[in-house]
C-alpha cells in the first residue's frame, strides 16, 4: 500500500513495523526507509518545507503505528534541518514523541512518560524562540500549541497506556496540501 501522493509522494509503506526486542531476528525494512531518506537533501537552506516529502512520510509513519521507522526518517530529516533554526527543534520532539510511541508499545510507560516530557521541554524551548514571519517551513504550519497542550494531558495521567500513543498528523489542522 502506498501513502497517498498528497502526503509523500509514491513511497511504499514499511512490510512490518519493527519493536526492538519483539520482532524476533527480524530487523527494520531499511531498504523501504533508504527511499524517504534518500529524499532528504544533505542540508536545508533557511529552513525545512512543510511540503517535504520525507517530512510528511516520517509523520504519516508515526500516525500508522510505524514508531520505529518514524524515528529513523525523521532523524534524517532533522540533521539536514538548520544547524540554528526552529525546525530542529520542533523535530526533535517530533522525534521524541515517536520513540514514546514505541516505548508505549513495549509496555514501558515510564520511559514512555519521560520522553514525553523531553518532547514537551523541547516545544517549550521552541516557544521561546523568535518567530519567523511567514514562509512555508514545518514550524510555520505546525500547531504547537494544540500539541503542547496534548502532551501536558498524557504526562498529567497517572499511568500511561498503549492507547495513549500520539499521532501527530491527527492535530495538524491546517496542513498545507498543494
Amino acid at each position: 500500500m502506498n501513502v497517498p501522493s498528497h502526503v509523500t509522494g509514491q513511497l511504499p509503506w514499511p512490510q512490518w513495523a519493527y519493536v526492538p526486542g519483539e520482532t524476533g531476528a527480524v530487523e527494520a525494512d531499511d531498504d523501504t526507509l533508504r527511499l524517504a531518506k534518500a529524499l532528504v537533501p544533505s542540508a536545508f537552506r533557511g529552513h525545512v518545507p512543510a511540503r517535504h516529502p520525507a517530512l510528511r512520510y516520517g509523520l504519516a509513519l508515526n500516525d500508522r503505528g510505524y514508531f520505529w521507522e518514524a524515528q529513523e526518517v525523521l532523524e534524517t530529516v532533522w540533521a539536514a534541518a538548520p544547524q540554528s533554526g526552529r525546525e530542529r527543534i520542533l523535530l526533535r520532539a517530533c522525534i521524541h514523541i515517536a520513540n514514546a510511541n514505541l516505548r508505549l508499545r513495549m509496555q514501558k510507560a515510564h520511559s514512555a512518560a519521560r520522553l514525553f516530557g523531553d518532547a514537551l521541554t523541547e516545544l517549550r524551548a521552541l516557544s521561546a524562540r523568535k518567530v519567523a514571519s511567514g514562509g512555508d517551513g514545518f514550524v510555520e504550519s505546525f500547531p504547537v500549541a494544540a500539541l503542547v497542550a496534548l502532551l501536558r494531558a498524557k504526562i498529567g495521567r497517572p499511568q500511561l497506556a498503549k492507547a495513549d500513543w500520539i499521532a501527530l498528523g491527527a492535530i495538524v489542522r491546517s496542513w498545507p496540501t498543494a
